[in-house]
């Protein structure tokens, strides 16, 4: 089949390169423009402009393709680009730009969607971290038909993922990857086919999951230890969850919960096993965690570089 492709990330990566390996012509590639990234915060190229540029793609990076927006030029541009290319469908996947009316009619199969979740539970830009936050035993992928409303549209294909207890974003987020590019090859063979068959989505049961904010960072060690723990998964590799103790920043990765009672963000104990902090209901034994400008460590390591002790307290992040 002809396609377009519209993404950015990993994710979405990993969804062109199973659709390139399948014999699919890519006429066009759609993803965000270069950004700032890593310490030197040089323009980096996206992991699926990277894929494009390997594999000789026609490539497009419109700042927006809104024809009235602030970005007309860019807009018109990626317009007369598509048009050209003549897609019978454009596949998108974590693009990061809202799809306008004339985007969703231009291929005659429309334009599909790999969401990470099991709709129509956590529509929106984070549904990976939010179904960890909030102690969800499952996600999945849904490839859904798009249309004018966020993450709305007809269920073409949805297949359930169990999360597991030490499930972090991270890793979440590569099997999600796969099992994307996976249903998105199975869903344009039947589209070919003529033997998709669209379900309407439900409106109960309808979640919305609101992109990660950097100020969520901060631990709240007022909440139980199970919901701290959960935010520490959710927010691994980013933006991480960070709290203050003898007014630096210390980053916590992993920890379990376990019995201990003490004001919130009191060190209870100390120790090769873990650090073991007091939080609004029961306690953490953080068991990975990172010094500004160091690495993530495990407790034994921390304490030789760091003085803890029992009475000492994390606090906010300001």
């Amino acid at each position: 089949m002809k396609i377009a492709f519209a993404g950015t990330p990993e994710f979405a990566r990993a969804a062109l390169a199973a659709l390139h390996a399948a014999g699919h012509e890519i006429a066009l590639v759609l993803t965000q423009p270069d950004r700032p990234a890593g310490r030197g915060m040089k323009l980096a190229a996206s992991p699926v402009k990277q894929f494009a540029l390997e594999h000789d793609l026609a490539l497009a990076q419109p700042r927006g393709l809104r024809l009235d927006g602030k970005y007309a030029d860019d807009a018109a541009a990626a317009r007369d680009a598509l048009e050209r290319a003549r897609p019978e469908a454009i596949v998108v996947a974590a693009y990061g730009l809202i799809l306008p009316t004339w985007v969703l009619a231009l291929p005659r199969l429309g334009c599909l969607n790999i969401h990470a979740s099991l709709l129509p539970r956590w529509r929106g830009a984070a549904p990976i971290q939010r179904a960890i936050e909030a102690g969800d035993r499952e996600t999945g992928i849904t490839v859904m038909q798009m249309d004018a409303g966020l993450d709305t549209g007809d269920m073409l294909l949805a297949q359930a993922v169990p999360i597991g207890v030490g499930d972090t974003a991270a890793t979440l987020h590569d099997r999600l990857a796969a099992l994307g590019a996976q249903l998105i090859v199975e869903a344009l063979a039947r589209a070919a086919a003529g033997t998709l068959q669209p379900q309407p989505q439900p409106e109960a049961g309808a979640t919305y999951a609101a992109k990660i904010d950097k100020r969520e960072a901060a631990i709240d060690w007022t909440l139980p230890a199970q919901a701290i723990e959960r935010r520490l998964r959710a927010f691994d590799p980013f933006p991480g969850a960070s709290s203050v103790l003898g007014g630096e920043a210390v980053k916590l990765w992993r920890a379990s919960v376990v019995a201990g009672r003490g004001a919130p963000g009191e060190i209870l104990s100390t120790g090769d096993a873990g650090i073991v902090v007091a939080c609004g209901e029961g306690a953490l034994c953080v068991v990975e965690l990172q010094h500004p400008g160091g690495r993530r460590t495990a407790p034994a390591q921390y304490l030789a570089a760091h003085r803890l002790a029992p009475g000492m307290r994390f606090g906010a992040v300001h």
